[in-house]
């Protein structure tokens, strides 16, 4: 049973779907919108969500934990400097979930994940 157990486990282990998470979130904030299934979307959204959240105080602080989270300098960038003054009145909610319909291989949901504009 899952009781009080909140993320998705996406079928990997903690360090895989860490990974996996962190690779989706640096595609999607240098990139602005990504097509991926609908369960990595949605596991995907509070993920860059908190860190669009950070990014709106662009103190070193907040650039090292950035940095930390990400490890790719460019997409640190990328929220410090564009994401976080652009949704810096905004009081979350900055990404979007469209559903794609489903994958001609097996059928899995797909789903397109972007920034909110």
């Amino acid at each position: 049973m899952r009781h009080r157990h909140k993320r998705k486990v996406l079928s990997r282990t903690r360090a895989a779907r860490r990974s996996l998470i962190r690779g989706l979130a640096i595609s999607l904030i240098v990139h602005g919108r990504i097509a991926t299934t609908q369960a990595k979307a949605k596991t995907l959204r509070p993920f860059v969500e908190r860190l669009i959240t950070r990014g709106r105080n662009p103190s070193l602080a907040n650039r090292r934990h950035l940095l930390s989270t990400l490890g790719h300098e460019v997409a640190v960038k990328k929220v410090l400097t564009t994401l976080g003054p652009r949704y810096a009145q905004r009081p979350g909610g900055y990404t979007r979930i469209v559903r794609l319909g489903q994958r001609a291989g097996d059928a899995s949901p797909l789903a397109l994940i972007e920034f909110v504009s």
